[in-house]
């Protein structure tokens, strides 16, 4: 059997966690501890990287992505982004994709990281569990969160409860009373915090302006245009009166939306606007009022903030809210007329 690092931690009195940091070259290292720990894992024949050269940087200079999906908008500009910034470094990007969220199913992530050696992670739009959090800092790299709140780690981006409240009322603003909504699904929301915090800001932004709340507009989707195009015609195929105006938890779904509305005859935005987040590639061209935000600045600033980190800089890693901004386009207006009246 092969020496491991619980071996070379017992030998020199440390922690596996300060094995690991001393081995990779990480910060919060003493000089002497590092010397003692590559002492004895050189003594014992311990080399974690593929190469012997590792041991002796003790970096791989790869940095990990861990995401659930590689086809949407938001995560390919976001990869974009810190691929940018670990190329500018002398870094290798290392991609994990899930495929999915994987309900109720292992995920292996954690050990192929750790056997692959990667000095730190970036996890895109995806909760982890209290078991995989505590693997992760059991390697004591640097872990980050990109795109919404992660429990356990830091993270970059953009207020979503602010963004949703922003384009809520910039309906309400414009006179609309009834306002439908899609949001994430079951799946999103047991995985991620982004789609409950944008779903609570939107149903206490119309509680506080003294709007009801309809439960049949509001309609699950997974933030895509399909899903866009279903959870219009769910609402649009409703009998009596129909909302004024909806508000996309995502433009992709938004999009939709004004598809499904177009091949309806259902005007927009004479008889319905249509609001969403994110200023997609196609929501300019499509005349989409939208929440803006820039993924690849949140991938760059939260790359940055790992190297600093690797680079022994204090407090490199932190929380940091990212700019959004309302951008008002064709797709919203002053309700004229009733859609279904």
């Amino acid at each position: 059997m092969g020496v491991s690092i619980d071996d070379v931690a017992a030998r020199a009195q440390v922690s596996t966690a300060t094995v690991s940091r001393a081995l990779r070259g990480l910060p919060r290292v003493s000089e002497a501890t590092r010397a003692k720990v590559l002492a004895v894992a050189e003594s014992m024949g311990y080399v974690p990287s593929p190469s012997a050269s590792g041991l002796a940087s003790g970096r791989t200079r790869t940095v990990g992505v861990l995401v659930p999906f590689v086809d949407r908008w938001y995560f390919g500009h976001a990869i974009e982004g810190i691929d940018q910034v670990l190329r500018d470094n002398g870094y290798n990007l290392l991609l994990f994709s899930l495929g999915g969220y994987l309900h109720g199913q292992k995920r292996s992530f954690t050990e192929s990281m750790v056997r692959k050696q990667i000095d730190g992670l970036l996890v895109l739009s995806l909760g982890l569990s209290d078991e995989e959090l505590r693997q992760l800092h059991h390697t004591d790299i640097p872990l980050m969160s990109v795109g919404g709140p992660v429990e356990g780690c830091s993270g970059v981006y953009i207020d979503d409860a602010a963004a949703a409240t922003m384009a809520t009322e910039h309906l309400i603003g414009l006179g609309h009373r009834r306002i439908g909504y899609l949001h994430g699904g079951v799946q999103d929301e047991r995985n991620f915090r982004v789609p409950a915090l944008r779903t609570v800001a939107f149903e206490e932004t119309m509680s506080r302006a003294g709007l009801e709340l309809r439960p049949e507009w509001m309609v699950a989707g997974d933030f895509t245009v399909a899903e866009g195009v279903r959870g219009a015609a769910k609402i649009f195929e409703l009998p009596g009166e129909l909302p004024t105006a909806i508000f996309c938890g995502s433009d992709e779904m938004a999009l939709g939306v004004i598809f499904e509305a177009q091949r309806r005859g259902i005007r927009v935005p004479e008889e319905l606007s249509v609001a969403g987040i994110d200023d997609h590639d196609f929501s300019g061209p499509a005349g989409l009022t939208t929440i803006a935000q820039k993924p690849w600045e949140h991938g760059r600033a939260a790359a940055a903030m790992v190297l600093g980190e690797l680079a022994g800089k204090k407090d490199s890693v932190r929380e940091r809210f990212m700019p959004f901004e309302l951008v008002v386009r064709q797709s919203t207006a002053p309700p004229r007329t009733s859609v279904g009246a």
